[in-house]
């Protein structure tokens, strides 16, 4: 069974593409920005349950506080990529959808966050991703065509 850790900046799809994943595999679909709320402890015992089990696709960065937890059970880790145009555009729109939980109040700090992922975050999550799962197989998704393809050998 796949256990899939996808990673990347906000706004590169990661969330819509492991819904389609769980969808088309009976996965777990486990959203860490969903069970995240500010406690630290809880929210690592919460990823240690929702990882227990036999097949997951686990949505979200969160490297620090998870990494330990997730990488050495993951099977697979998936990097989206998209230009950072698209990234900061997506960001933009996504408090106008009627299916987003993400408002106006934070749009400014995903913004910074979306502009300075490959300067701050990338070079952390690199690093904590080799340090807890070096062994684990890395795919990098960059295009609508490579994302199909990876749904379709998944279903």
């Amino acid at each position: 069974m796949a256990r899939i850790v996808l990673l990347g900046c906000a706004g590169t799809g990661k969330t819509r593409l492991a819904r389609r994943y769980a969808q088309r595999t009976g996965a777990a679909l486990v959203c860490l920005d969903a069970i995240w709320a500010g406690d630290l402890e809880a929210f690592r015992a919460e990823i240690a349950r929702r990882h227990a089990a036999e097949a997951w696709i686990s949505d979200g960065n969160f490297a620090a506080a998870s990494f330990d937890i997730r990488l050495p059970r993951a099977t697979e880790i998936v990097w989206v990529e998209a230009p950072r145009w698209l990234c900061l555009l997506r960001a933009i729109r996504r408090p106008f959808r009627a299916d987003s939980d993400h408002g106006l109040a934070k749009l400014g700090d995903a913004l910074r966050f979306i502009w300075n992922f490959d300067r701050r975050n990338r070079p952390l999550i690199e690093r904590l991703r080799a340090e807890h799962g070096p062994q684990v197989p890395l795919r990098h998704l960059r295009t609508n065509a490579e994302i199909e393809a990876f749904l379709t050998a998944a279903a």
